[in-house]
């Protein structure tokens, strides 16, 4: 025979269930061994002869919200277990509870019969019957038409299922109470209905442990057959280590935690289980997991428990095979009725939402009385619920401003009911209470919480400290006013005499929440603005601190209406902290103001303040002010004023703005046209764009601009990374799971700010790592098909740059070097395969050097341009191991060698190796290459190596000059060809410039002296004109000793030769240079003695050439004659001591002036001095 569930309210009077309870799974077939059937009994309770085994005796009763459904449950099951399994007619127990009138039982009887799809027509008649629970004594009508005798008065308002049927106009004389009676119905179905769900969590709960206890006999036995964590641990972990968090100041990591698990309330261990006691903390645990844990007790359910002495002998003798199926089953049907105790828990909670709703509503439909409404005003609020009388400790914190309000959860929701209602029309501002959750607008963004976190950390709020813990709590009704003046007033008093008056602003901003008044309150906040006159960084963070509090607590219709025109009012004020306070506070305003004010009327006074205001840090505030528009803005039509701005802010003038830019505007501006689509379609390309129309235009190029183009795009690295790899055909296999590998410390350079983190950008550093690991893979392996982000970078962004670079000016050092630090981050950004695999091909295919193109081209185009320093110090540096070193070294020798052999200008070799020796760690590498054009068999390679050394030099230790520099150059000063000798002469020159060592100088100058004093070299023009240059540029700046008795009487040696000289072309050469060189040692100290016998006799000299060549530079010449003499004499008289300068001591204006003039007529090159004297010719 086939039996159901033991629960007599389960049980059908039809076959319809059984067949229903089979489908199931609940169905079970008994043992052969039971006996019949016995006779059946007139008493509804009468037991029958098959009697279910102990297994099967398992209550499903649900738990009623009301004692009398509870009740009579349990002595149903009482009787179950005393009796054995009987059949009750439903139709008789609800019959029964109506006659005792346990009325809220036989609604829940009503509801679940209801829900298993088996309608009572006595049930269904009684509660659709309005009249049923009208205010009357006697019999319902229900009852006195079914015979169940006379009923008493019902004093219970209508339940929300027949709320709809009632005519709430005969419960009350006046239209008031309907509603105030409807209000109390609700407020007391809502009442229960968090009962039913508190009680169905604790039957939930009992069920899961039940299940619990059963696998840990399994897994008791069987360890390695453990399970995925279940619910209910899960839940237990979470609050554990929520707690661990909180309790050791590990707040952003708690506030993380607790959005990532927004179903679970961690202020409450209820929300676990209710019957589950609390565990130790997680310290506690760790330093007991060592000793033996307590065993769980026994527990048994008293609903179900028997002993086994109470069965009949028949079950005793049962196989361990029936058992084993019938506990199978048992299992089967707790999970059955979990599932639908979790069905009824999440209907009931949307039931909950619906009466909170309909609650609200029908609150602001009440309205005071005529009475009332003559005495009392009407305050502005109106919307918000009742709060507790007494200062309990409910404030509005602001300090996690980056997180939304948390609503109010099923176990803890506000239930305070309105007892009287006309109570509360009676009190003064008595709607100040009914204040409800506030709402702000959520932009429709995509941001990483991390990114969006460290955006709004650049708003400067404080809440560390006692006062700036005060400005963040405010209270939250008017009892809690006086309390905090209670807290605040010591402070003030005291203060407010000395520039202490930021302890008035929480009395301020808490007034000015709960003033009923909008003159008033407008009053108190100009009093805030104005509070105090020039306000330092700490003042304004507090005014700030409250301003946000302030805006959390009013909502975004009073913050437009009441705190946007102060900011307004004081956008021009005359001084600086005050505009600066105006800017920051749009910054810090910006999340909790309606997103149509936000785009357009904020937006505008901060591009007026950026636009007009002088100062820099009003300018720089306002410049993250705009980022944290930037990151709350979601209307497309902005994009276009957002990037005006952006170009305006790159082009201040103070540093301060523009760093501001970099670190926090352009950051938040790429996060938003990155999710517009715009970065790689429309951002980026008109950054190119502008530069390449800087490169065409007519009037040079502007370094400036061309800087502030490129920082823009720089910046924006990090941003288009992000994208290429969160676009890639890889993220879906992205596993956050197990052990990842921490980033390489190296593996990106440093950001400016943590919004240029890239694994801010993404969201954490593990996704960002199981990013990179795919990222590697992919490029190495699979390569790029489908990857549209990065083949744009590949196929478009790359050979434009690269095009960009050809064309830029290889002269101009600040162009090369921004150009490399920029080809630098995004190689270092984007990795070494990458840079291997599509950056490098690229520039080698460009640059083409082959040794078959080497003798056959009269000179590479390509390779004198820029080109050459960016690929050499922006690509080849990135990285630092042998083989990148090997290649860089490889590629400057290709480079030298093909110049020199081609008879190129050696400007793109010199750029580079300026770029590159600005770096100590590159030191070595280059004079590895500068000794393989030193050995060289070319002798145009070894000049070029020779001609290198004079820029290497300036940055080179006096060791490395030493041991590599000098023994290099004195070999080459003794090559075979007279043209290598010769290009040794500036480096040796500069030696004597920078180095300090005696025995290094000692070298140099004898080596000079060779040249000077060798017969062999005493008709080489050259050597001569090489060596007066050199004098000329190194003699103002190098050692005393050796200008005097080196560099002067080897120039009067010279001029004087000179005046012999028979090719006239050769002598202008030598006086062009012997010129310049006097005129540049003019200016130094010179002795009495090298006066007389070597400066000016070398000037007489030099002037009886310019006689003949150019009147012009006589006349200068003999001016710097006579006052020379002039100086001698005075000397000897003893009016003037010691050197002078020769051309600081003119005498007379005239002279002075004459001279002058006639030296800018003669600041011109060598070329344009020998077409002067062409001239006189």
């Amino acid at each position: 025979m086939a039996a159901g569930n033991v629960n007599p309210f389960n049980l059908s009077d039809s076959e319809d269930e059984a067949d229903q309870r089979a489908e199931d799974g609940v169905h079970i077939e008994k043992s052969s061994s039971v006996g019949t059937q016995g006779p059946s009994s007139n008493n509804p309770f009468s037991p029958q002869a098959d009697v279910e085994p102990p297994a099967l005796l398992v209550s499903s009763t649900r738990t009623s919200p009301s004692v009398e459904g509870i009740s009579v449950s349990v002595a149903a099951a009482a009787m179950t277990v005393a009796l054995a399994e009987t059949r009750v007619s439903v139709d008789v127990i609800a019959a029964q509870l109506i006659r005792d009138h346990y009325i809220l039982t036989a609604l829940e009887f009503h509801t679940e019969l209801l829900e298993s799809g088996r309608e009572l027509p006595r049930l269904r008649d009684y509660f659709s019957n309005p009249g049923n629970f009208e205010r009357q004594t006697g019999t319902p009508p229900a009852c006195k038409d079914q015979g169940l005798g006379p009923g008493g008065p019902l004093n219970r308002a209508g339940s929300i299922s027949t709320l709809d049927s009632l005519d709430f106009a005969r419960y009350s004389d006046d239209g008031n109470r309907e509603s105030d009676e409807r209000v109390a119905v609700l407020e007391f179905e809502l009442r229960k209905a968090k009962e039913t769900i508190q009680a169905l969590r604790t039957n939930l709960t009992q069920a899961a442990e039940s299940d619990t206890q059963e696998r840990n006999k399994n897994y008791s036995s069987h360890p390695e057959t453990q399970e995925p964590i279940r619910p209910l641990e899960k839940r237990a972990l979470n609050f554990l280590v929520n707690e661990y968090l909180l309790k050791n100041e590990y707040k952003l990591s708690a506030i993380t935690f607790s959005d990532e698990n927004d179903d679970q309330d961690f202020e409450l261990w209820d929300d676990v289980g209710l019957n589950i006691p609390k565990p130790p903390d997680l310290l506690q645990i760790y330093r007991n997991c060592g000793s033996a844990l307590p065993s769980p007790r026994n527990t048994v359910d008293v609903a179900v428990g028997v002993e086994s002495g109470e069965l009949t002998g028949n079950y005793i003798t049962q196989k361990s095979d029936l058992l084993q199926q019938q506990q199978t089953e048992v299992v089967e049907e707790l999970e059955y009725q979990i599932s639908l105790l979790n069905e009824e828990k999440q209907s009931l909670a949307d039931y909950i939402k619906k009466l909170q709703s309909e609650i609200q509503s029908l609150r602001r439909t009440v309205s005071p009385t005529p009475h009332d409404q003559g005495l009392q005003p009407n305050p502005p609020f109106s919307s918000t619920p009742p709060q507790p009388p007494l200062d309990n400790g409910q404030y509005l914190d602001i300090r996690g401003a980056s997180e939304p309000d948390n609503p109010p959860t099923e176990s803890n929701p506000p239930t305070q009911t309105i007892s009287n209602p006309t109570h509360i029309s009676s009190q003064p501002h008595a709607k100040l209470k009914s204040r409800g959750m506030v709402v702000f607008d959520q932009p429709n963004r995509k941001l990483s919480p991390a990114f969006q976190q460290a955006l709004l950390s650049f708003c400067k709020m404080s809440a560390d400290s006692r006062l700036g813990a005060e400005v963040s709590r405010i209270a939250d009704n008017e009892e809690s006013v006086m309390l905090m003046l209670g807290r605040c007033l010591p402070h003030i008093v005291p203060n407010v005499l000395l520039a202490k008056r930021e302890e008035l602003i929480p009395l301020i901003l808490c007034t000015a929440c709960l003033h009923p008044e909008p003159k008033e309150r407008d009053q108190l906040l100009h009093i805030l603005f104005n509070l105090i006159k020039r306000p330092d960084d700490e003042q304004r963070q507090m005014i700030l601190t409250g301003c946000v509090a302030f805006a959390r607590h009013v909502g975004p219709t009073r913050v437009e209406a009441e705190l946007l025109p102060q900011c307004w009012e004081q956008i021009n004020h005359k001084y600086p902290e005050r505009r600066l306070l105006v800017a920051e506070a749009c910054g810090a305003l910006a999340p909790y103001l309606p997103k149509e004010i936000r785009s357009s009327l904020v937006l505008s006074m901060l591009q007026q303040m950026l636009a007009e205001d002088k100062a820099d840090m009003v300018r720089e505030a306002v410049v993250k002010s705009l980022a944290i528009i930037m990151g709350y803005i979601d209307d497309p039509d902005k994009y276009s004023q957002g990037f005006e701005l952006m170009l305006l802010s790159l082009g201040d003038p103070s540093e301060r703005v523009v760093s501001a830019i970099h670190q926090v505007f352009i950051p938040a501006f790429a996060a938003w046209t990155t999710e517009l689509g715009n970065l790689q379609t429309t951002l980026i390309p008109s950054l190119l764009a502008r530069i390449e129309k800087l490169l065409k235009g007519e009037h040079g190029l502007d370094e400036h601009k061309l800087h502030m183009f490129l920082s823009a795009l720089q910046s924006l690295i990090p941003p288009l990374f992000s994208v290429v790899i969160q676009n890639a055909p890889f993220t879906h296999r992205v596993n956050l799971q197990g052990d990842i590998p921490p980033i390489e410390v190296t593996r990106f350079p440093r950001p400016a700010s943590p919004l240029q983190d890239i694994a801010t950008i993404v969201g954490s550093r593990e996704t960002l790592s199981a990013l990179l690991i795919l990222y590697d893979y992919q490029l190495e392996h699979e390569g790029t098909t489908g990857w549209d982000s990065l083949l744009w970078v590949v196929n478009q962004l790359l050979p434009q740059l690269i095009d960009i670079v050809g064309r830029i000016n290889v002269a101009s050092t600040t162009c090369v070097h921004e150009f490399s630090r920029f080809f630098w981050r995004l190689c270092r950004t984007f990795g070494k395969i990458f840079t291997n695999t599509k950056v490098k091909p690229q520039f080698q295919e460009i640059l083409r050097l082959s040794e078959e193109n080497v003798d056959a081209l009269t000179g590479n185009g390509i390779l004198t341009k820029a080109t050459v320093p960016i690929y050499a110090t922006g690509v080849l540096t990135c990285y630092n191991q042998d083989e990148d070193r090997k290649l860089l070294v490889g590629f400057l020798e290709d480079v030298m060698t093909t110049l020199s052999l081609s008879h190129a200008p050696l400007d793109s070799l010199k750029a580079s190796f300026v770029e590159l020796g600005a770096n100590p760690v590159y030191h070595e590498l280059l004079l590895t290459v500068l000794w393989y054009g030193v050995v060289h068999t070319s002798a145009l390679v070894r000049c070029t190596a020779a001609r290198m050394f004079e820029l290497l030099v300036k940055g080179v230790n006096e060791t490395l000059v030493a041991q590599r520099v000098v023994p290099a150059l004195i070999t080459l000063s003794s090559d075979p060809e007279i043209s290598v000798r010769i290009s040794t002469i500036p480096a040796f020159g500069t030696i004597m410039e920078t180095v300090t060592q005696k025995e290094l100088l000692e070298r140099v100058k004898m080596q000079l002296a060779s040249f000077l004093e060798d017969p062999q070299y005493q008709d080489q023009h050259s050597l001569h004109m090489e060596i007066i240059r050199t004098f000329g540029r190194v003699g103002p700046n190098a050692e005393p000793r050796f200008r005097d008795e080196f560099v002067l009487p080897h120039l009067h040696k010279l001029a004087l030769g000179n005046n012999v000289q028979a090719t006239e072309s050769k002598r202008i050469d030598i006086a062009t240079q012997l010129f310049e060189a006097y005129s540049a040692l003019s200016c130094c100290f010179i002795s009495e003695e090298l006066m007389v016998n070597h400066f000016l006799p070398g000037l007489r000299c030099l002037r009886t050439d310019m006689e003949q060549l150019s009147p012009e530079h006589e006349v200068i010449l003999s001016s710097m004659i006579k006052e020379g003499e002039i100086k001698v004499e005075n000397r000897g008289i003893g009016q003037a001591e010691g050197s002078v300068s020769i051309a600081a001591s003119l005498v007379g204006e005239d002279a002075k002036t004459k001279f002058l003039s006639k030296m800018g007529q003669l600041t011109t090159s060598g070329a344009m001095l020998a077409n002067v004297f062409q001239r006189k010719k």
